[in-house]
Protein backbone atom coordinates (compact mmCIF):
# COMPACT_ATOMS: atom_id res chain seq x y z
CA UNK A 1 0.00 0.00 0.00
CA UNK A 2 2.58 2.12 0.60
CA UNK A 3 4.08 2.00 -2.92
CA UNK A 4 0.46 2.44 -4.50
CA UNK A 5 0.20 5.73 -2.22
CA UNK A 6 3.62 6.75 -3.48
CA UNK A 7 2.57 6.49 -7.26
CA UNK A 8 -0.71 7.93 -6.99
CA UNK A 9 1.07 10.90 -5.13
CA UNK A 10 3.38 10.72 -7.99
CA UNK A 11 0.31 10.99 -10.78
CA UNK A 12 2.78 9.22 -13.03
CA UNK A 13 0.61 6.28 -14.17
CA UNK A 14 1.65 5.01 -17.68
CA UNK A 15 5.23 3.14 -17.85
CA UNK A 16 8.06 5.96 -16.77
CA UNK A 17 10.40 4.81 -14.28
CA UNK A 18 8.63 2.68 -12.08
CA UNK A 19 8.35 0.16 -15.41
CA UNK A 20 11.94 0.81 -15.87
CA UNK A 21 12.85 -0.46 -12.87
CA UNK A 22 10.90 -3.38 -12.53
CA UNK A 23 12.45 -4.51 -16.24
CA UNK A 24 15.91 -3.98 -15.06
CA UNK A 25 14.54 -6.37 -12.17
CA UNK A 26 13.24 -9.05 -14.30
CA UNK A 27 15.69 -9.64 -16.99
CA UNK A 28 18.67 -10.81 -15.48
CA UNK A 29 16.53 -12.68 -13.24
CA UNK A 30 15.34 -14.33 -16.69
CA UNK A 31 18.66 -14.38 -17.27
CA UNK A 32 18.23 -12.31 -20.73
CA UNK A 33 19.79 -8.51 -21.24
CA UNK A 34 16.56 -7.11 -21.73
CA UNK A 35 12.79 -7.31 -20.60
CA UNK A 36 9.86 -5.43 -21.96
CA UNK A 37 6.71 -4.45 -19.76
CA UNK A 38 3.56 -4.38 -21.44
CA UNK A 39 -0.52 -4.59 -20.72
CA UNK A 40 -1.04 -8.57 -20.40
CA UNK A 41 0.52 -11.91 -21.36
CA UNK A 42 -1.89 -12.35 -24.52
CA UNK A 43 -0.10 -8.75 -25.41
CA UNK A 44 3.05 -10.36 -25.10
CA UNK A 45 2.33 -13.05 -27.54
CA UNK A 46 0.68 -10.37 -30.32
CA UNK A 47 3.66 -8.47 -29.93
CA UNK A 48 6.70 -10.80 -29.94
CA UNK A 49 4.68 -12.02 -33.38
CA UNK A 50 4.66 -8.44 -34.75
CA UNK A 51 8.25 -7.92 -33.96
CA UNK A 52 9.05 -10.93 -35.74
CA UNK A 53 6.98 -9.48 -38.99
CA UNK A 54 4.77 -12.30 -38.43
CA UNK A 55 1.45 -12.33 -40.36
CA UNK A 56 -0.69 -12.48 -43.12
CA UNK A 57 0.07 -16.05 -45.02
CA UNK A 58 2.24 -17.26 -42.35
CA UNK A 59 1.46 -20.60 -40.17
CA UNK A 60 2.88 -20.82 -36.52
CA UNK A 61 3.23 -23.74 -34.28
CA UNK A 62 1.85 -24.66 -31.21
CA UNK A 63 0.11 -27.00 -29.19
CA UNK A 64 -3.79 -27.04 -28.79
CA UNK A 65 -3.17 -27.98 -24.80
CA UNK A 66 -3.15 -24.50 -23.55
CA UNK A 67 -4.81 -21.26 -22.95
CA UNK A 68 -6.44 -19.54 -25.60
CA UNK A 69 -4.18 -16.91 -25.71
CA UNK A 70 -1.79 -18.73 -27.44
CA UNK A 71 -3.23 -19.17 -30.26
CA UNK A 72 -5.51 -16.30 -30.18
CA UNK A 73 -2.44 -14.31 -30.90
CA UNK A 74 -1.51 -15.72 -33.97
CA UNK A 75 -4.76 -15.21 -35.37
CA UNK A 76 -4.88 -12.14 -33.52
CA UNK A 77 -1.65 -10.82 -35.79
CA UNK A 78 -3.02 -12.43 -39.07
CA UNK A 79 -1.10 -15.60 -39.09
CA UNK A 80 -2.46 -19.32 -39.25
CA UNK A 81 -2.07 -21.49 -36.12
CA UNK A 82 -0.78 -25.06 -36.36
CA UNK A 83 -1.00 -27.33 -33.87
CA UNK A 84 0.79 -30.56 -32.54
CA UNK A 85 -0.29 -32.60 -29.58
CA UNK A 86 1.48 -32.90 -26.25
CA UNK A 87 3.33 -35.14 -24.08
CA UNK A 88 0.64 -36.93 -21.43
CA UNK A 89 3.57 -36.43 -18.62
CA UNK A 90 4.60 -32.70 -19.09
CA UNK A 91 1.27 -31.30 -20.89
CA UNK A 92 4.14 -29.56 -23.19
CA UNK A 93 4.36 -30.02 -27.02
CA UNK A 94 5.73 -33.13 -28.38
CA UNK A 95 8.70 -32.95 -30.13
CA UNK A 96 8.08 -35.91 -32.39
CA UNK A 97 4.57 -35.07 -33.47
CA UNK A 98 6.10 -31.28 -33.78
CA UNK A 99 8.27 -32.71 -36.56
CA UNK A 100 5.66 -34.41 -38.25
CA UNK A 101 3.79 -30.94 -38.55
CA UNK A 102 6.71 -28.81 -39.79
CA UNK A 103 7.24 -31.73 -42.36
CA UNK A 104 3.26 -31.42 -43.22
CA UNK A 105 3.61 -27.57 -43.11
CA UNK A 106 6.56 -25.66 -45.14
CA UNK A 107 5.17 -22.09 -44.77
CA UNK A 108 5.50 -22.47 -40.60
CA UNK A 109 7.68 -19.03 -39.90
CA UNK A 110 7.98 -19.19 -35.97
CA UNK A 111 7.18 -21.71 -33.23
CA UNK A 112 6.01 -21.03 -29.62
CA UNK A 113 5.77 -23.74 -27.44
CA UNK A 114 4.41 -23.11 -24.39
CA UNK A 115 5.87 -23.96 -20.59
CA UNK A 116 2.48 -25.07 -19.20
CA UNK A 117 1.53 -25.43 -15.33
CA UNK A 118 5.31 -24.14 -14.31
CA UNK A 119 7.38 -26.40 -16.33
CA UNK A 120 9.65 -25.77 -19.66
CA UNK A 121 8.99 -27.59 -22.78
CA UNK A 122 11.58 -29.90 -24.53
CA UNK A 123 13.85 -26.89 -25.99
CA UNK A 124 16.80 -28.29 -27.03
CA UNK A 125 15.24 -29.82 -30.14
CA UNK A 126 12.51 -27.60 -30.40
CA UNK A 127 15.15 -25.03 -30.82
CA UNK A 128 17.45 -27.36 -33.05
CA UNK A 129 13.96 -27.80 -35.19
CA UNK A 130 13.79 -23.75 -35.69
CA UNK A 131 17.57 -23.43 -36.64
CA UNK A 132 17.48 -25.96 -39.72
CA UNK A 133 14.32 -23.78 -41.01
CA UNK A 134 15.82 -20.40 -39.75
CA UNK A 135 12.35 -19.19 -37.86
CA UNK A 136 12.56 -17.98 -34.20
CA UNK A 137 11.15 -19.97 -31.16
CA UNK A 138 8.74 -17.78 -29.19
CA UNK A 139 8.38 -18.84 -25.63
CA UNK A 140 5.46 -18.75 -23.76
CA UNK A 141 6.38 -18.42 -20.30
CA UNK A 142 2.90 -17.41 -18.90
CA UNK A 143 2.89 -19.74 -16.15
CA UNK A 144 6.64 -20.45 -15.53
CA UNK A 145 8.47 -17.28 -14.18
CA UNK A 146 11.74 -18.60 -12.85
CA UNK A 147 11.40 -22.54 -14.13
CA UNK A 148 14.47 -23.37 -15.75
CA UNK A 149 15.19 -25.84 -18.62
CA UNK A 150 18.68 -27.80 -17.91
CA UNK A 151 19.15 -24.37 -15.64
CA UNK A 152 18.18 -22.43 -18.24
CA UNK A 153 15.98 -19.80 -17.29
CA UNK A 154 12.42 -20.12 -19.18
CA UNK A 155 12.35 -16.88 -21.04
CA UNK A 156 15.84 -17.53 -21.95
CA UNK A 157 16.24 -20.17 -24.31
CA UNK A 158 14.06 -18.89 -27.93
CA UNK A 159 14.40 -15.54 -29.47
CA UNK A 160 11.75 -14.07 -26.95
CA UNK A 161 10.16 -14.98 -24.03
CA UNK A 162 6.65 -14.20 -22.86
CA UNK A 163 5.35 -13.75 -19.61
CA UNK A 164 2.01 -13.12 -17.97
CA UNK A 165 1.01 -11.16 -14.44
CA UNK A 166 -2.62 -12.24 -14.40
CA UNK A 167 -3.16 -12.15 -10.17
CA UNK A 168 -3.13 -15.70 -10.71
CA UNK A 169 0.45 -16.36 -11.27
CA UNK A 170 3.00 -17.01 -9.46
CA UNK A 171 4.17 -13.52 -9.53
CA UNK A 172 0.21 -11.77 -10.23
CA UNK A 173 0.04 -8.35 -10.24
CA UNK A 174 -3.37 -6.47 -9.19
CA UNK A 175 -4.79 -6.84 -12.92
CA UNK A 176 -3.17 -7.47 -15.86
CA UNK A 177 0.25 -7.19 -16.60
CA UNK A 178 2.83 -8.61 -19.31
CA UNK A 179 6.72 -8.69 -20.46
CA UNK A 180 8.84 -9.77 -22.99
CA UNK A 181 12.30 -10.99 -22.81
CA UNK A 182 14.92 -11.13 -25.71
CA UNK A 183 18.88 -11.22 -25.64
CA UNK A 184 18.89 -9.31 -29.06
CA UNK A 185 19.24 -5.18 -28.91
CA UNK A 186 16.70 -4.73 -31.81
CA UNK A 187 14.44 -6.78 -31.10
CA UNK A 188 14.29 -5.26 -27.69
CA UNK A 189 13.94 -1.26 -29.05
CA UNK A 190 10.92 -3.05 -31.98
CA UNK A 191 9.00 -4.43 -29.20
CA UNK A 192 9.56 -1.02 -26.94
CA UNK A 193 8.16 0.49 -29.43
CA UNK A 194 5.37 -1.94 -30.68
CA UNK A 195 4.03 -1.27 -27.22
CA UNK A 196 2.94 2.38 -27.91
CA UNK A 197 1.74 2.53 -31.31
CA UNK A 198 4.94 1.56 -33.09
CA UNK A 199 6.52 5.24 -31.73
CA UNK A 200 10.12 6.22 -31.99
CA UNK A 201 9.48 9.55 -31.07
CA UNK A 202 7.01 11.73 -29.82
CA UNK A 203 4.24 11.27 -32.89
CA UNK A 204 6.67 9.65 -34.93
CA UNK A 205 5.77 6.04 -36.00
CA UNK A 206 8.11 3.79 -37.61
CA UNK A 207 5.67 1.13 -37.34
CA UNK A 208 1.87 0.08 -36.66
CA UNK A 209 1.78 -1.11 -32.85
CA UNK A 210 -1.06 -1.16 -30.01
CA UNK A 211 -1.90 0.21 -26.86
CA UNK A 212 0.43 -1.88 -24.62
CA UNK A 213 1.75 -0.15 -21.69
CA UNK A 214 2.19 -1.75 -18.52
CA UNK A 215 1.00 0.72 -15.54
CA UNK A 216 3.17 2.33 -13.35
CA UNK A 217 0.66 0.70 -10.28
CA UNK A 218 1.21 -2.56 -11.66
CA UNK A 219 4.95 -2.53 -11.75
CA UNK A 220 4.76 -0.80 -8.70
CA UNK A 221 3.45 -3.78 -7.16
CA UNK A 222 4.92 -6.62 -9.22
CA UNK A 223 8.05 -5.16 -7.74
CA UNK A 224 7.30 -5.34 -3.88
CA UNK A 225 5.68 -9.01 -4.96
CA UNK A 226 8.97 -9.97 -6.78
CA UNK A 227 10.85 -9.76 -3.77
CA UNK A 228 9.06 -12.59 -2.30
CA UNK A 229 8.28 -15.23 -5.55
CA UNK A 230 11.53 -17.50 -5.20
CA UNK A 231 10.29 -18.31 -1.63
CA UNK A 232 6.61 -18.64 -3.16
CA UNK A 233 8.16 -20.83 -5.63
CA UNK A 234 9.99 -23.15 -3.07
CA UNK A 235 6.88 -23.53 -0.97
CA UNK A 236 4.93 -24.56 -4.05
CA UNK A 237 7.65 -27.16 -5.07
CA UNK A 238 7.49 -28.39 -1.41
CA UNK A 239 4.15 -28.74 -1.91
CA UNK A 240 4.20 -30.89 -4.88
CA UNK A 241 6.76 -32.80 -3.58
CA UNK A 242 4.18 -33.69 -0.65
CA UNK A 243 1.07 -34.33 -2.72
CA UNK A 244 3.20 -37.22 -5.20
CA UNK A 245 4.69 -38.93 -1.84
CA UNK A 246 0.94 -38.76 -0.03
CA UNK A 247 -0.75 -39.55 -2.69
CA UNK A 248 1.56 -42.77 -3.67
CA UNK A 249 0.99 -43.93 -0.02
CA UNK A 250 -2.99 -43.65 -0.57
CA UNK A 251 -3.42 -45.85 -3.50
CA UNK A 252 -5.21 -43.65 -5.17
CA UNK A 253 -5.25 -44.34 -9.18
CA UNK A 254 -4.03 -40.97 -10.48
CA UNK A 255 -0.97 -39.96 -11.76
CA UNK A 256 0.14 -36.75 -10.40
CA UNK A 257 2.88 -33.65 -12.36
CA UNK A 258 5.88 -35.34 -11.93
CA UNK A 259 8.95 -33.44 -14.05
CA UNK A 260 10.86 -34.26 -16.79
CA UNK A 261 14.68 -34.71 -16.32
CA UNK A 262 15.48 -31.72 -18.25
CA UNK A 263 12.43 -29.69 -16.19
CA UNK A 264 15.66 -28.78 -13.77
CA UNK A 265 13.24 -26.36 -11.82
CA UNK A 266 9.74 -26.28 -11.93
CA UNK A 267 7.72 -23.73 -10.14
CA UNK A 268 4.10 -25.22 -10.26
CA UNK A 269 1.75 -22.64 -11.08
CA UNK A 270 -0.55 -25.59 -11.39
CA UNK A 271 -0.16 -29.19 -9.20
CA UNK A 272 -2.05 -30.91 -12.03
CA UNK A 273 -3.58 -34.76 -11.53
CA UNK A 274 -4.78 -36.89 -13.96
CA UNK A 275 -7.50 -39.50 -13.23
CA UNK A 276 -11.05 -41.90 -14.01
CA UNK A 277 -14.21 -39.68 -13.41
CA UNK A 278 -12.42 -36.28 -13.41
CA UNK A 279 -15.66 -34.66 -13.07
CA UNK A 280 -16.77 -36.93 -10.38
CA UNK A 281 -13.59 -35.79 -8.21
CA UNK A 282 -13.90 -32.52 -8.60
CA UNK A 283 -17.28 -32.56 -7.45
CA UNK A 284 -16.33 -34.85 -4.13
CA UNK A 285 -13.73 -32.40 -3.45
CA UNK A 286 -16.27 -29.28 -3.45
CA UNK A 287 -18.47 -31.04 -1.03
CA UNK A 288 -15.47 -31.89 1.08
CA UNK A 289 -14.55 -27.67 0.46
CA UNK A 290 -11.87 -27.63 -1.61
CA UNK A 291 -11.05 -25.99 -4.55
CA UNK A 292 -9.92 -27.61 -7.94
CA UNK A 293 -10.31 -26.36 -11.43
CA UNK A 294 -9.95 -28.10 -14.94
CA UNK A 295 -6.97 -26.90 -17.11
CA UNK A 296 -8.49 -27.32 -20.11
CA UNK A 297 -11.75 -28.68 -20.92
CA UNK A 298 -11.98 -28.08 -25.05
CA UNK A 299 -8.84 -27.97 -26.28
CA UNK A 300 -7.93 -25.58 -28.88
CA UNK A 301 -8.55 -27.64 -31.63
CA UNK A 302 -11.98 -28.52 -30.81
CA UNK A 303 -12.69 -24.25 -30.22
CA UNK A 304 -15.55 -22.95 -32.91
CA UNK A 305 -13.42 -20.39 -33.92
CA UNK A 306 -11.05 -22.52 -35.20
CA UNK A 307 -13.60 -24.53 -37.11
CA UNK A 308 -12.37 -22.70 -40.01
CA UNK A 309 -8.79 -24.70 -39.45
CA UNK A 310 -10.51 -28.17 -40.52
CA UNK A 311 -9.11 -29.77 -37.04
CA UNK A 312 -11.36 -32.49 -36.04
CA UNK A 313 -11.69 -34.74 -32.99
CA UNK A 314 -9.49 -37.63 -32.66
CA UNK A 315 -6.65 -35.14 -34.39
CA UNK A 316 -4.65 -34.80 -31.57
CA UNK A 317 -5.54 -37.57 -28.88
CA UNK A 318 -2.95 -36.35 -26.24
CA UNK A 319 -4.56 -33.29 -26.04
CA UNK A 320 -8.06 -34.65 -25.54
CA UNK A 321 -7.06 -37.69 -23.59
CA UNK A 322 -5.99 -34.29 -20.64
CA UNK A 323 -9.15 -32.11 -21.21
CA UNK A 324 -10.75 -34.78 -19.93
CA UNK A 325 -8.49 -36.40 -17.02
CA UNK A 326 -7.13 -32.96 -16.35
CA UNK A 327 -8.36 -31.66 -12.96
CA UNK A 328 -5.07 -28.86 -11.19
CA UNK A 329 -5.20 -29.16 -6.80
CA UNK A 330 -4.23 -26.45 -4.57
CA UNK A 331 -0.34 -25.90 -4.66
CA UNK A 332 -0.06 -22.14 -3.79
CA UNK A 333 2.86 -21.58 -0.72
CA UNK A 334 0.41 -20.50 2.54
CA UNK A 335 -1.15 -24.34 2.28
CA UNK A 336 0.14 -26.65 5.47
CA UNK A 337 0.96 -30.21 5.51
CA UNK A 338 -2.25 -30.67 7.24
CA UNK A 339 -4.34 -29.19 4.44
CA UNK A 340 -2.55 -31.07 1.56
CA UNK A 341 -3.09 -34.34 3.88
CA UNK A 342 -6.47 -33.63 3.94
CA UNK A 343 -6.67 -33.27 -0.11
CA UNK A 344 -5.00 -36.24 -0.75
CA UNK A 345 -6.88 -37.93 1.62
CA UNK A 346 -10.31 -36.86 -0.13
CA UNK A 347 -8.81 -37.90 -3.17
CA UNK A 348 -8.36 -41.32 -2.38
CA UNK A 349 -11.62 -41.56 -0.49
CA UNK A 350 -13.41 -40.96 -3.35
CA UNK A 351 -12.01 -43.77 -5.36
CA UNK A 352 -12.21 -46.00 -2.58
CA UNK A 353 -16.12 -44.99 -2.70
CA UNK A 354 -16.25 -45.60 -6.26
CA UNK A 355 -14.43 -48.79 -5.77
CA UNK A 356 -17.21 -50.37 -3.14
CA UNK A 357 -20.24 -48.85 -4.84
CA UNK A 358 -19.12 -51.06 -8.29
CA UNK A 359 -18.34 -53.81 -6.13
CA UNK A 360 -21.74 -53.65 -4.27
CA UNK A 361 -23.16 -53.16 -7.36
Amino acid sequence: MKEIVRVVDSQKFILGEEVRQFESEMAPYCSTRFAVGCASGSDALLLALLALDIGPGDEVLTTPYTFFATAGAISRAGATPVFADVEEGTFNIDVNRMREALEAHPRVRAIIPVHLFGGCADMDPICEMAASREIPVIEDAAQSIGSEYKGRRAGSVGRIGCFSFFPSKNLGGYGDGGMLTTDDAKLAERLTALRVHGRTGKYFHEWIGVNSRLDALQAAVLRVKFRYLDGWSAGRQRNADRYRTRLAESGAPVVPTTPAAYQTRHVYNQFVIRGADRDGLQAHLKSRGIGSEIYYPLPLHLQPCFSALGYRKGDFPVSEKLALESLALPVHSELTAEDIDFVCESVAGFYCRATVAGGAA
